[in-house]
């Protein structure tokens, strides 16, 4: 038997958050077992609009010893996290300028007039969702700040959508967007300490457990005497995890703190709402406490969080700017300096949900260790709409990711990121999305 029969990383894949990695088999040899990677269990994508200012976002230095541009700067004590990914293009944004960029952003699609302007096929969170959330309270979680402003006007639309469904007809996704609402649903009868709440978190692991047994029980037929025998002292350990689960209970998953935000309307969709753009801030901030609580306790493992949509008509008073951010974009000729300020001002909040991430404990690693977490926008350059030098960040552990990096790919195509991104958890294709643009895994992200 080859070593390829038995492949370490294939077997691992789809075990929910459990490690129970293999014994060294005969018949899998050193070199195979050790370059093994356990795959990422939590994606979190992020989308934040115009692209950003290229010369105040790329770091300087060298791979492993850069400095942090003036946007990226809030990011510096959580550097060791990032893969800064420099000189990526987005060819599969064919469409209207706003609307095919924030299509293609997770798709690697063009826009299609065959699916209603959107997508020509399903985004990577909800193929991801489908590998490893399985038994939970939710799929996939799509949360959304100040959505539909423009002219969508609070209702779906290829503007202002990221998430389409694996399900063949790519259905768009809409986010939620009350935070009210969004608290009660998830955490209104949350008790982690209930019976109920930890007979969940019991049966989704006995359920693994014993998707593995088959499994085992399976190679176990193609084994050596020898090997048979390791296999089954390591089965009975699986077994002695299996009868301890009854005490198992996380004390990480607390609902948090809620938040007032009667003053912040979710509906409000078009442009002119100065209170409910001021709660932008502390609004963004709870939904991020809320998408941390929601994969610490369990009830999904892929969320998604959009800042706003690619129009982004509402203002920034917080930051002293009364116009909209289009209007900085290019509505009102490009202004770099107040573009900036955005920018800072969103690192700033990628800092807060990767710390709270990192902060948070799943057994002997943290949250964002497991995690894989992609930040990205829908065009570059804000006057002239550019895909080329997309600003994207990778940031996590999750699946063997390699942070702590500034990788620069001199106009390789996005869509071989999205490979790589699905890679880090089990998914073995050598394209996603539009073919035209891939040519196979993207270089160093492992």
């Amino acid at each position: 038997m080859t070593m390829s029969c038995i492949h370490r990383r294939t077997l691992l894949r789809g075990l929910g958050g459990i490690a129970l990695g293999l014994p060294l088999l005969e018949v899998m040899g050193e070199q195979s077992v050790e370059g093994a990677t356990e795959t990422a269990k939590r994606f979190v994508a992020v989308y934040t609009p115009g692209g950003t200012v290229l010369d105040r976002w790329r770091p300087t230095g060298s791979e492993t010893s850069f400095d942090l541009s003036p946007i990226l700067s809030p990011l510096e004590a959580l550097k060791e996290h990032l893969l800064i990914l420099d000189g990526l293009d987005m060819p599969s944004a064919v469409g209207e300028q706003h609307q095919a960029g924030i299509i293609a952003w997770l798709t690697g699609t063009k826009q299609s007039s065959q699916h209603g302007d959107f997508a020509a096929g399903p985004s990577i969170d909800q193929v991801i969702a489908n590998l490893i959330s399985q038994g939970q309270a939710y799929k996939s979680l799509e949360l959304a700040v100040r959505w539909a402003t423009g002219k969508s006007n609070g209702l779906l639309h290829p503007i202002n959508v990221v998430n389409f469904q694996d399900n063949g007809s790519f259905d768009p996704i809409p986010p939620r967007l009350d935070p009210v609402d969004i608290f009660e649903d998830l955490f209104g009868s949350v008790d982690p300490e209930s019976e109920a709440a930890t007979e969940r978190r019991i049966a989704r692991k006995r359920s693994i457990l014993d998707y593995v047994d088959r499994r085992y029980d399976a190679l176990s037929k193609k084994l050596g005497a020898r090997d048979q025998q390791k296999l089954e002292e390591h089965l009975e350990k699986i077994r002695e995890l299996e009868r301890s689960l009854e005490s198992v209970v996380s004390d990480q998953c607390q609902p948090p703190e809620v938040v007032d935000t009667s003053d912040y309307d979710p509906g409000v969709g078009s442009t002119g709402n100065t209170t409910t753009d001021a709660a932008i801030p502390a609004v963004g901030r709870y939904m991020m406490d809320m998408l941390v609580m929601a994969l610490t306790c369990d009830l999904t493992s892929v969320a998604t969080l959009q800042w706003t949509d690619t129009e982004a008509k509402h203002t920034f008073p917080w930051l002293g700017l009364s116009e909209h951010h289009h209007f900085y974009q290019h509505d009102g000729g490009f202004r770099p300096d107040q573009c900036e300020q955005i920018y800072t001002w969103y690192s700033e909040q990628h800092a807060y949900l990767l710390q709270k991430m990192a902060d948070t404990e799943v057994g002997d690693h943290s949250l964002l260790d497991e995690s894989v977490v992609f930040f990205g926008s829908e065009l570059q350059s804000p006057p002239s709409h550019s895909k080329a030098n997309m600003p994207f960040l990778l940031a996590g552990h999750g699946g063997g990711l390699r942070s702590g990096r500034w990788a620069q790919y001199g106009g390789a195509s996005h869509n071989d990121l999205l490979v790589s991104v699905l890679s880090l958890f089990g998914d073995e294709r050598t394209t996603f999305g539009d073919p035209e643009f891939c040519t196979g895994p993207l270089a160093g992200v492992t």
